[in-house]
């Protein structure tokens, strides 16, 4: 798995952490079940603090995207990779709203009137 930051990007390291291994299951180099290497392992590939990993981890388990269990370590969730393309799609939404000047309410009430 290999995962990369970039410098140059303007996002805090752990959403960077987090989109690397989003990546990494959209590319298909993980998959369902499979074990991620522990978060010291990945800090010290990545150059940055175990925490900052910890956090990334903690925001893709919180998305459904990671599992993490005691004595097995973290694991890729069952359909993540689709459930990870959503969260994606939804967070560009987001964002170009607010690019455009819609606040999330009103974001809220477009999709509300679309279905």
């Amino acid at each position: 798995m290999l995962l990369r930051l970039n410098v140059a990007d303007p996002r805090p390291l752990h959403e960077q952490v987090a989109g690397s291994i989003r990546r990494a299951i959209a590319e298909g180099e993980l998959a369902l079940g499979d074990r991620l290497p522990p978060a010291r392992d990945l800090s010290q590939v990545l150059g940055v603090n175990a925490n900052t990993v910890l956090r990334g981890l903690r925001t893709l388990r919180d998305e459904g995207v990671l599992e993490f269990r005691r004595g097995r370590g973290v694991t890729v969730a069952g359909g993540a990779d689709q459930r990870s393309m959503l969260l994606k799609r939804v967070h560009d939404l987001v964002a170009d709203a607010a690019h455009m000047g819609f606040s999330k309410t009103e974001l809220i009430e477009m999709i509300r009137g679309a279905s």
